[in-house]
């Protein structure tokens, strides 16, 4: 299947009509800029003359203020720290739009933020910091409860796992289950390390190891061509069956995606990049224009392809970037 630019166009004007939240783990992106002249004398690393400096939503932050850039609404539940980072992070998030009214502060975490320092657009080093936690039951039930709510006011919900302590199964049941009962679709963005029962969402895009590691298999060094890759189209098949998805789209790289349908054969969906300067937050544009595309009607294959030319346009932006409503329909003209 090929989408054309008539279809495209009508899938991206409904996403004005969605409201779609975003349940997982909430950062605050910084990014320091400079420029690299000489090594220091102290070490031999490099010195980084800084220039400018900016906060950007990230995490699953990023993932709504994708969905936010093509025209949608977009919330956030989730759990922050009682900290400056999380007013920063919040004022960022209502800047561009996206709801925080599932926003949950805790006074004994701190809130993630992770630094890049990047030097003539190539980044040097990243700093987090972070606190992993789990959340009381007190703070776990109103959790559920804030993500159970936020749900039933959305036409869509993802489920952003960085592995930081929000997305833990009490709340996967719970959105899963608004859901269900609201008749909206659930996107799954996993982390590779952290085992789920997601029974009941609608689809999920993992990238290659993270299929690989799901899937209980070992990851082969060596890529061919996904369609003939006995591995990987065996990987797809074992998570269709064990995640009961609809369908499973797992990102390649420069190989594109692969999309699973369960009964169908496998599609394959090459890469649209044609440049990559920057591959953070890839992976949240995919999810998040996936699931957009599907609460405006499109179909699997053509939610994936929509998702394919919006990551080939963010991973030629440097940084955490997003994708907007009229960039995405340039690139299918």
């Amino acid at each position: 299947m090929t989408l054309e630019l008539g279809r495209a166009e009508e899938l991206i004007h409904g996403f004005e009509r969605q409201r779609v939240l975003v349940v997982g783990d909430l950062m605050l992106d910084r990014y320091i800029y400079g420029r690299v002249r000489r090594i220091s004398p102290e070490a031999p690393v490099p010195i980084v003359e800084a220039t400018a400096e900016k906060g950007v939503p990230g995490g699953a932050c990023n993932v709504a203020w994708n969905i936010r850039s093509l025209g949608a609404r977009a919330g956030v539940t989730g759990i922050v720290g009682a900290d400056r980072e999380a007013e920063e992070l919040k004022s960022l998030l209502d800047g561009v739009g996206v709801f925080t009214d599932g926003v949950m502060q805790m006074p004994d975490i701190r809130t993630t933020v992770k630094i890049r320092v990047m030097a003539d657009r190539q980044q040097v080093v990243r700093l987090d910091w972070e606190t992993p936690f789990a959340p009381s039951d007190r703070n776990m039930a109103k959790l559920c409860d804030l993500a159970r709510s936020e749900t039933m006011k959305s036409t869509g919900v993802i489920i952003e796992d960085y592995g930081k302590g929000v997305v833990r199964q009490p709340v996967v049941d719970a959105v899963a289950n608004a859901a269900n009962e609201a008749g909206i679709p659930v996107g799954y963005d996993p982390k590779e390390d952290h085992e789920l029962s997601v029974q009941g969402i609608t689809m999920a895009t993992p990238n290659r190891k993270e299929a690989y590691i799901a899937a209980g298999k070992p990851e082969p060094s060596r890529l061919c061509s996904p369609l003939k890759d006995e591995s990987l189209l065996e990987v797809g098949h074992i998570l269709i069956r064990k995640w009961g998805v609809e369908f499973l789209a797992i990102t390649l790289g420069p190989q594109g995606m692969l999309v699973f349908l369960d009964g169908e054969k496998p599609h394959h969906i090459p890469t649209r990049a044609k440049e990559v300067f920057d591959v953070s937050g890839a992976g949240d544009t995919v999810i998040a224009v996936s699931l957009l595309a599907l609460t405006s009607g499109a179909a699997p294959v053509e939610a994936v392809e929509l998702a394919n030319h919006a990551a080939g346009i963010v991973v030629g932006k440097v940084g955490t970037a997003v994708c907007s409503r009229e960039e995405l329909t340039r690139s299918f003209s």
